[in-house]
């Protein structure tokens, strides 16, 4: 059964703009290992954009409650490049009330927007 589904978008310039505006944003919003990639390298600005319209999908699934912690929902990579969602804290505890079991996760970029699709399952 879904329980929610999430859909966000965010502009790549727009993003860059706010992370070079205030660079403590991104460690406010992403865990470390969101910020890079497998091999080490810094993770570019619109994979970084992916990932938090992703965290605002989540929000949107969950019915986007007041008191979510943007580094509660971090989004990683299988080795098959796709992503994965995983919840802790704040996140975790709304899916839990929600009777959350899976999340189906999918990110984009392109023509200089970002894009992800959540699905919360029950």
């Amino acid at each position: 059964m879904i329980v929610g589904v999430g859909i966000d978008v965010a502009e790549i310039d727009r993003f860059a703009r706010s992370l070079e505006r205030t660079p403590e944003l991104a460690d406010r919003l992403f865990v470390p290992a969101e910020l890079v990639l497998p091999s080490g390298e810094r993770r570019g600005v619109a994979s970084l954009a992916a990932r938090f319209a992703a965290k605002e999908a989540v929000a949107k699934a969950l019915g986007a409650p007041g008191g979510l912690r943007w580094r509660d929902a971090e989004i990683r990579q299988e080795a098959s490049g796709q992503p994965r969602l995983e919840v802790r804290g704040t996140v975790a505890a709304r899916a839990a009330e929600l009777g959350v079991r899976a999340w189906h996760v999918s990110l984009s970029h392109d023509a200089g927007v970002a894009s992800a699709v959540v699905v919360a399952e029950g």
